[in-house]
């Protein structure tokens, strides 16, 4: 399961790049193709808000990228006893995909949230072993399983 959780955040980030950088290079087309009008500030107004739609697009490409950067440095096939990046948890409260912060993917008819080590319930989670409790939102949870 780890590997097919893993595999879909990677894909699941890719289309994100690549929506984020078409949506940026239309911008700064968008941007770049206003010409000189009559009606004053114009122009500039609609070249500023092309730039600025082209920086948030840039933002959101760079966010997926470091993203996809971090799912690069999990090594799938390794065997984890303490929760660490790339861990999948099993636990009273769900599963847990300890990663990026994506939310809820939902595979083999299985709900697992994808989340960061910083994420609040990946710092409760980090370096727990199998057996071990947490407490989350008010109650006491229990890890199960560490894939």
């Amino acid at each position: 399961m780890k590997q097919k959780v893993l595999a879909h955040l990677k894909a699941l980030l890719d289309e994100r790049m690549a929506v984020s950088w078409q949506a940026m290079e239309a911008a700064q087309a968008s941007a770049n193709e206003q010409s000189k009008s009559s009606v004053g500030d114009k122009y500039e107004t609609a070249r500023a808000m092309g730039q600025l739609d082209r920086d948030m697009f840039a933002r959101q490409y760079e966010q997926a990228r470091q993203e996809r950067l971090v799912l690069e440095r999990i090594n799938e096939a390794e065997v984890l006893t303490r929760v660490a990046l790339g861990s999948l948890v099993n636990t009273t409260a769900g599963q847990f995909f300890m990663a990026v912060s994506v939310g809820m993917v939902t595979l083999d008819g299985a709900t697992v949230m994808a989340v960061s080590l910083a994420s609040p319930i990946g710092k409760l989670l980090m370096g727990k072993g199998v057996g071990e409790s947490f407490q989350f939102q008010g109650k006491t949870h229990k890890i199960e399983a560490i894939e």
